[in-house]
């Protein structure tokens, strides 16, 4: 691999250029190119930052080294799996695909030809700045709430893949059981997609998680409890507060960390760390990614169910 990375983006929205920015930042990887099917936008986040514009994705993968795939969720899978089977190690934003066989596609060809695979569920990165994944006990009960404003952007897939997902992989970085069932409500928006969601999931070890989320909200709000045996943790993610009642060293200043200050360049390191052979893993692997994808799928069938 070159000393220097050359990153490359697919996409060039709004995440497109946050991760063109991490990669124009982060020492030991510099912004080569950027991929849209329209050519100004990918030069309006490339060329300030010294990278090239992009079309064509063969002409695209032969100027890279790494790949961030922050196109809209239906391609994700498409898009990853021409970048492995360049020969390129790949970050996909969430969801990694918006079916679990195209996941496990994206995953398998990456094992076979032993190329990193990361998926952006960045709030893992939060949820190990404060400590909550070293907690020894198995939690009892969670409640996350996610809502926000109207949005064109993520309108290919429901509320449940674009934001209930991120809590659905907190919720199963936490517990070591496995989730048995879904139970689900929502309410569908004028074009057909799932704009406001409530689901209840339960788990082998009797662990409940319930997950709300929303895209009509009138104001952005997200919180989290989390109840232990022990005591609980309240978490206000926009405040970037967080209580805690157990008797676990949490660190209540998290947000003032560097990887609570930046989680998505957190989340990024950890991906360039794991393809230089510098960490074990990402910070959410393929495997992760798919396991959240499926309850996520799981949710929806629930709604549809009604």
């Amino acid at each position: 691999m070159a000393e220097s990375l050359r990153g490359g983006v697919i996409g060039a929205g709004v995440f497109g250029g946050y991760h063109a920015r991490q990669y124009a930042r982060l020492p030991g990887v510099h912004l080569s190119a950027v991929l849209d099917p329209h050519p100004e936008r990918a030069a309006g986040v490339a060329v300030p930052l010294g990278g090239r514009a992009f079309h064509e994705m063969d002409a695209f993968l032969d100027a890279v080294d790494v790949v961030t795939i922050a196109s809209p969720a239906t391609f994700h899978a498409e898009q990853a799996l021409a970048a492995i089977a360049a020969g390129k190690p790949v970050y996909v934003e969430k969801p990694i695909a918006i079916s679990v066989a195209d996941g496990e596609k994206v995953r398998a060809a990456a094992a076979a030809k032993g190329l990193v695979v990361a998926c952006g569920h960045q709030e893992r990165v939060a949820f190990r700045a404060m400590g909550l994944l070293d907690i020894p006990e198995q939690p009892r009960f969670l409640e996350a709430l996610r809502h926000g404003p109207p949005s064109d952007r993520s309108r290919d897939v429901s509320a449940v893949l674009d934001l209930m997902v991120h809590d659905i992989d907190l919720a199963l970085a936490i517990s070591a059981a496995d989730p048995v069932t879904a139970e689900g409500e929502g309410r569908l928006s004028d074009d057909g997609v799932w704009d406001v969601a409530r689901s209840e999931v339960s788990f082998e070890d009797g662990f409940t998680a319930i997950f709300d989320v929303s895209r009509q909200a009138p104001a952005r709000k997200r919180t989290m409890r989390v109840v232990y045996p022990s005591g609980e943790i309240e978490i206000d993610f926009v405040a970037r507060t967080l209580r805690n009642t157990t008797p676990f060293a949490l660190n209540a200043d998290y947000a003032d960390t560097p990887a609570g200050r930046d989680p998505l360049g957190a989340s990024v390191e950890g991906f360039l760390a794991a393809v230089r052979g510098e960490a074990p893993r990402p910070v959410v692997t393929a495997e992760e990614a798919i396991r959240a994808l499926d309850l996520a799928l799981a949710v929806e069938q629930a709604l549809a169910a009604g």
